[in-house]
C-alpha cells in the first residue's frame, strides 16, 4: 500500500511538469537580473514596520511603534515584513546587501503566487494547459514582473491574493470546517498586507450567504453557518495575531484604522493625461481602467474580456443557476472584484498615485478571466485544428510581450503597450507618470560611476536622495557621489534635467525609453553658463538682488559673486497666480496662486562664484508672478506682471493670492 502511494504521489508529480519546468526557468532569469533591480522608495518606509513588530515581541512595548513615522502603515504589512526584518537580523545584513536579500525574497513569494496561480486555474479548468497559460501569464506582465524585485508592499499583496483565491475555492470545492479555516487564516494575512483584503473576506461571506439560502435542509443549512462563522473567526482571528499593534487597544486601534480605510494620508502626485493629479483629491472614475489599459499587454486584456463577456453571458441567460453552480459562481466572483474594487477607489477617493501600482493584485482575477477566453475560445490544442491555432497565436503574443521585456530590460518597470503613443518623441513623458521610483536616475548615477571610477563626481542636491540611499548605491559608491550647488569647469559635474527641458545633443548621459527622451544629465557649467548668455542678451524684468530675465515662458535668475548660503532657492520665492484659478492644478487651489518655488529651487546653482537660477512658467494664461527674497524682516515680496494686458480681475485675484499662505 505504501509503495502504491508513493507511487501515485510520484505520478502526480510528473503531471506537474509544466510547473517544474516554468518554475525552474523563472528562478534562473530571477538570478540572473537580481543585481539589476534596486530597492523602491517604499522599502525604507517598510522596514520599520517589521522591526517595530519584532520589538515589541520581544518586549519593547508601546515604544516600539515610535520608530514608524508613518502611522498609518503601522495597520498592514507586518505579516510580510517582521519574517523579513526577522531573517536580515539573523544573517546580520546591512548597507545595500538589506536591499538585496529583500528584492531576493520578494521575488520568491512572487513565483510561490506564480505556483498557486498555476494550481488554481487547474483546479478550474482540469487541464495543464490551460494551467500553465495561466502560469506564463501571471510572470509575463512587464511591470508587475519588475516591481516583483522591488516592491516590498504591492507584490506581496498580489501573491498573497492569488494564495487565498486559491484556497477560496479549494474550500467551496471541499465544503469542509478545515478547508474554510485555512481560507479564512489567509484572507486574515491577505487583509494584515493590505486593508483592500476586505473586499475577499466580504466575498467569501456573501457566498456563504447564498448557500445559506439555497440550502435544502436543516444539516446542509448548520454545515453552511459552521463553516461561514468558522471562515469569519480565522480570519479575524488571524488577523489580530498578526498584528501586534492591535495587542493593546484592539477597539481604539481598529477604529484609527477604518477612519483612514481606503484613503491613506500620503500627499503624492501624479502625470495622467498631460495633468498633474493630487493624490488627496481621489482619482477619475477612468484613471484605474485607463491605466490598466495601457500597461497591460494587450493579448491578455483581450482574451479577459473575452473571458468575461462569456462569464456574463451564460449567467444572464440562467442567473438562478449561476448563484448555485460552483464553478460559474467562481468565475462570477472574478468578474465581480475588479469592478467592486474600482468602484471602491472612486467612492472612497481612494489616495492612488503612480499609475495602478496599488492594486496590482486585480491582474490575479483579469489573468484568470483571461484563461476563462482561452477556455471558450480554444479548449484544447490536441485533436482541433481550430484549437491548435489559438494556442499558436497565444503562443506568438506571448513571444512578443518577451521581445518587449528584453528590449527594454531592466525597465519594464516603465512598459507601455501599443495602445499608448510610443512613437511621437516626448509623448509618454509629457503625459503619464513614467518613473514614480527614479529607477532611471539610478540606472544613469552607476553609468556614470563604472566611467568615473576613481575621483569625486559632483551631482545636483536633486540627486541628494538618490545618491544617499544604500538600497541603491554600496558605501564606496556613495562616497565618491558628492551633492553640490557650487560647481567649477574642470570638475566631474553632473546635472539632471527636469521633464521638459530639451536636452542637448551633447548631453553628458541620456536615457532614451521609446520615443522620449526621458532621463537627461548634462554639465551644469555648460548648461546653466548657456542660460546665462540667453538672459543677458534681454533686459532684465526686474533687478532685485537678482535680475530676473524673461525669455518665452522661462525665467532666468542672475546674481554675480553670490554667497554660498543663497545657492538653491532657500531663499527664493516663486508665485504665479493665473488669470482663471480653474487653471490652477488641484493642490495649489487653496492658495490662490501655483507656487513653483520648489521648481526654483531644482533649478539653481553656483557656477564659478556667479548665481544662475532657471524656472519654466506654466502653460495657462498669466495675471501675475509675486517673486521675493527671504530678509531678516521677513519675505520681500515684489510684484510684476510682463504677460502683455493686465486681466481686468487683476486686482482681486492678487488679493485672494495675498489671503493664502506667502510662502506655502
Amino acid at each position: 500500500m505504501r509503495g502504491m502511494a508513493a507511487a501515485n504521489r510520484l505520478a502526480g508529480l510528473r503531471r506537474h511538469w509544466p510547473l517544474a519546468l516554468v518554475g525552474a526557468l523563472a528562478l534562473l532569469v530571477g538570478a540572473l537580473v537580481l543585481d539589476d533591480y534596486h530597492g523602491s522608495y517604499d522599502a525604507p518606509h517598510q522596514r520599520p514596520i517589521g522591526m517595530a513588530a519584532l520589538d515589541y515581541l520581544a518586549g519593547d512595548g508601546e515604544r516600539a511603534f515610535d520608530q514608524v513615522t508613518d502611522p498609518p502603515s503601522l495597520y498592514y504589512g507586518a505579516a510580510f515584513e517582521a519574517p523579513l526584518m526577522l531573517i536580515e537580523r539573523i544573517l546580520g545584513l546591512d548597507g545595500r546587501s538589506i536591499y538585496l536579500s529583500r528584492n531576493i525574497l520578494t521575488h520568491l513569494f512572487f513565483l510561490i503566487g506564480g505556483v498557486f496561480c498555476y494550481l488554481l486555474a487547474l483546479r478550474m479548468f482540469h487541464s495543464r494547459w490551460l494551467a500553465l497559460v495561466a502560469l506564463v501569464l501571471y510572470l509575463l506582465h512587464p511591470r508587475i514582473y519588475a516591481h516583483s524585485f522591488s516592491s516590498p508592499k504591492d507584490i506581496p499583496f498580489l501573491a498573497a491574493f492569488m494564495i487565498a483565491l486559491y484556497l477560496t475555492h479549494r474550500a467551496f470545492r471541499r465544503d469542509t470546517l478545515g478547508a474554510f479555516l485555512l481560507c479564512g487564516a489567509s484572507v486574515g494575512l491577505l487583509v494584515n498586507l493590505r486593508v483592500m483584503g476586505v473586499l475577499l473576506f466580504a466575498a467569501v461571506l456573501v457566498l456563504r450567504a447564498l448557500d445559506l439560502a439555497f440550502a435544502s435542509s436543516r444539516e446542509e443549512r448548520m454545515r453552511v453557518l459552521l463553516t461561514g462563522a468558522g471562515f469569519a473567526l480565522a480570519a479575524m482571528l488571524t488577523y489580530h495575531a498578526s498584528l501586534p499593534v492591535l495587542w493593546t487597544d484592539p477597539v481604539g486601534r481598529f477604529m484609527d484604522l477604518a477612519r483612514t480605510l481606503g484613503k491613506h494620508p500620503h500627499e503624492a502626485y501624479s502625470l495622467f493625461r498631460g495633468e498633474w493629479l493630487y493624490s488627496l483629491d481621489g482619482p477619475p472614475w477612468d484613471y484605474v481602467p485607463a491605466w490598466v489599459g495601457i500597461t497591460t499587454p494587450p493579448a491578455t486584456l483581450l482574451l479577459a474580456l473575452a473571458g468575461g463577456v462569456a462569464l456574463a453571458w451564460r449567467a444572464l441567460r440562467r442567473p438562478r443557476r449561476a448563484l448555485r453552480d460552483g464553478p460559474l459562481r467562481f468565475g462570477l466572483l472574478l468578474l465581480a472584484l475588479p469592478v467592486a474594487t474600482v468602484t471602491a477607489v472612486v467612492v472612497l477617493e481612494s489616495s492612488i498615485h503612480g499609475g495602478w501600482r496599488h492594486l496590482y493584485f486585480l491582474y490575479a482575477p483579469l489573468l484568470l478571466l483571461a484563461v476563462w477566453g482561452v477556455h471558450r475560445l480554444a479548449p484544447s490544442p490536441r485533436g482541433r485544428w481550430a484549437g491548435v491555432g489559438a494556442y499558436a497565436l497565444l503562443g506568438a503574443a506571448m513571444a512578443v510581450t518577451v521581445v518587449s521585456m528584453v528590449r527594454i530590460h531592466p525597465f519594464q518597470h516603465a512598459y507601455f503597450s501599443l495602445l499608448t503613443d510610443r512613437t511621437t518623441p516626448e509623448r509618454l513623458v509629457a503625459r503619464y507618470e513614467v518613473d514614480y521610483f527614479k529607477f532611471f536616475g539610478r540606472a544613469a548615477l552607476a553609468d556614470i560611476a563604472e566611467a568615473h571610477p576613481s575621483g569625486p563626481v559632483y551631482l545636483s542636491l536633486v540627486l541628494n536622495d538618490l545618491i544617499h540611499e544604500p538600497k541603491f548605491f554600496n558605501p564606496d559608491e556613495r562616497k565618491r557621489f558628492i551633492g553640490a550647488r557650487d560647481f567649477r569647469s574642470g570638475e566631474r559635474n553632473f546635472l539632471q534635467l527636469r521633464a521638459g527641458w530639451p536636452c542637448p545633443a551633447d548631453g553628458v548621459y541620456v536615457v532614451r525609453f521609446y520615443a522620449s527622451t526621458h532621463h537627461c544629465m548634462v554639465d551644469p557649467v555648460d548648461w546653466f553658463g548657456e542660460r546665462r548668455r540667453e538672459a543677458l542678451a534681454t533686459e532684465p524684468l526686474l533687478r532685485t538682488v537678482y535680475d530676473i530675465h524673461r525669455d518665452g515662458r522661462r525665467l532666468t535668475y542672475l546674481r554675480d559673486g553670490c554667497p554660498r548660503e543663497d545657492v538653491g532657492g532657500t531663499r527664493l520665492f516663486l508665485h504665479v497666480v493665473p488669470r482663471d484659478a480653474g487653471d490652477l492644478p488641484p493642490w495649489s487651489r487653496k492658495h490662490g496662486f501655483d507656487n513653483l518655488d520648489r521648481f526654483l529651487r531644482g533649478g539653481t546653482a553656483r557656477i564659478d562664484g556667479d548665481c544662475v537660477g532657471v524656472v519654466d512658467l506654466p502653460d495657462y494664461p498669466i495675471a501675475a508672478v509675486r517673486t521675493g527674497q527671504l530678509t531678516d524682516d521677513g519675505v520681500r515680496w515684489e510684484v510684476d506682471i510682463p504677460f502683455g494686458e493686465e486681466a481686468p480681475d487683476y486686482a482681486i485675484a492678487w488679493r485672494e493670492a495675498l489671503a493664502g499662505d506667502p510662502i506655502a
